[in-house]
């Protein structure tokens, strides 16, 4: 889903160095349903990571790229690299 994708991207621009939930990001497209979108961010969130777009982590481990995380994650973006 576009939308989603954009969303992080979006999120994790205005965070910059501070990771943020999956929820944070559904909660503010969509405030009164947000529960049923949970399944399609975690799998528009794997895609970015596995895609090299984004970093997500679970008690600030990577997680397996692999396999969906069960429990809380948290999405970051890349690291800059130096120019």
């Amino acid at each position: 889903m576009e939308v989603l994708r954009v969303a992080i991207l979006d999120f994790c621009r205005r965070r910059k160095n501070n990771s943020f939930c999956p929820s944070e990001v559904v909660r503010q497209l969509y405030p009164e349903d947000w529960r049923h979108f949970m399944p399609e961010i975690q799998a528009v969130m794997m895609d970015m990571y596995r895609e090299g777009l984004i970093r997500v982590t679970q008690q600030n481990k990577p997680v397996d790229p692999n396999q969906l995380p069960i429990g809380p994650v948290r999405i970051s973006a890349l690291p800059q690299k130096p120019i």
